[in-house]
């Protein structure tokens, strides 16, 4: 097995644990004992860099982890409607994978858009119908 796969693996596990209830009070008692453990420390500044060390740790860890999965579901995401374009007939297929267009790309598209919901718009407020398919 690939690191990459491994690793694909491990965070999806991670991220689906930490998504869970159950880590949410663990952190909260994690909290809650670091609290009730101040008076015995006399709250000093070890007591103090425990917590702060710990929550470090765990938060650069876990950026990796979230966006990991965030990657590979924006992925899927975009795969899912790029089909539903392709299979959809009368759909512009220009529109399939624009999120590897530049931003001026995208800028230009978006203006299109935005023109042919202004005359959706207007149509709808003279009675006309919106729905007809108008080129891009």
């Amino acid at each position: 097995m690939t690191i990459t796969k491994r690793f694909s693996d491990v965070a999806r596990y991670i991220a689906h644990l930490s998504g869970q209830a159950s880590a949410f009070v663990l952190a909260c008692s994690t909290i809650l004992a670091w609290v009730i453990t101040g008076p015995l420390f006399s709250f000093s500044d070890t007591w103090q860099l425990v917590i702060n060390t710990g929550t470090t740790i765990v938060t650069f860890l876990m950026v990796f982890l979230i966006q990991n999965t965030q990657n590979r579901d924006g992925e899927a995401i975009q795969i899912k409607l790029d089909e539903l374009i392709r299979a959809q007939k009368g759909a512009h297929n220009a529109l399939l994978d624009l999120e590897e267009l530049t931003e001026d790309q995208l800028h230009h598209i978006k203006d299109k858009y935005e023109t042919l919901a202004r005359i959706a718009r207007r149509d709808l407020v003279q009675g006309k119908k919106d729905t007809q398919q108008a080129e891009v």
